[in-house]
C-alpha cells in the first residue's frame, strides 16, 4: 500500500477514534458506492442527524491546509454518494456534511484534529 494511503488510513482510524470520545455513534467507514466513498457515517450523539464526513490526513499543514482538499468534484460525488446512503436506508432523519481533519504522522499519540460541523451544502456545488 501507498503511504499516502496508510496515512489516509491512519487519519480515519483517529478521526473515528475522536467522535467516538465527543458522542458520536459510527454507522459506517469507507462507504461506497461504485467509484463516489465517504469516508464516515456517523450519527450525531442525540441521534437526531446523520452526518457524512470527509477525513483529510495529511502529515504537515504547511503544503495545503487539508480541508482546502475538498474541492467543489469531491463535494459532488459526497452528495451522489450520500443521496444513494438516504435512498438505501430509507433514512428520515436530518443530514450534515462535516470535514475531519487530522494533522500528524502514524504513530503520533496527539494529532491535530480539527472539526468543521455543517461545512458545506452540496447544492450549491451543482
Amino acid at each position: 500500500m501507498a503511504e499516502h494511503n496508510e496515512t489516509g488510513k491512519w487519519g480515519e482510524q483517529k478521526a473515528v477514534e475522536w467522535l467516538h470520545k465527543r458522542g458520536y455513534t459510527i454507522r459506517e467507514c469507507d462507504w461506497r458506492i461504485g467509484h463516489r466513498d465517504i469516508d464516515i457515517i456517523a450519527l450525531t450523539e442525540d441521534m437526531r442527524t446523520v452526518v457524512f464526513i470527509e477525513v483529510k490526513t495529511r502529515s504537515s499543514s504547511m503544503v495545503i491546509n487539508p480541508e482546502d482538499a475538498v474541492d467543489r468534484n469531491k463535494i459532488r460525488n459526497l452528495a451522489k454518494a450520500a443521496n444513494a446512503y438516504v435512498k438505501m436506508n430509507k433514512i428520515t432523519l436530518d443530514i450534515r456534511f462535516d470535514i475531519l481533519t487530522v494533522v500528524g504522522m502514524e504513530g503520533d499519540e496527539h494529532p491535530v484534529v480539527e472539526h468543521w460541523e455543517d461545512a458545506f451544502n452540496p447544492m450549491l456545488a451543482f
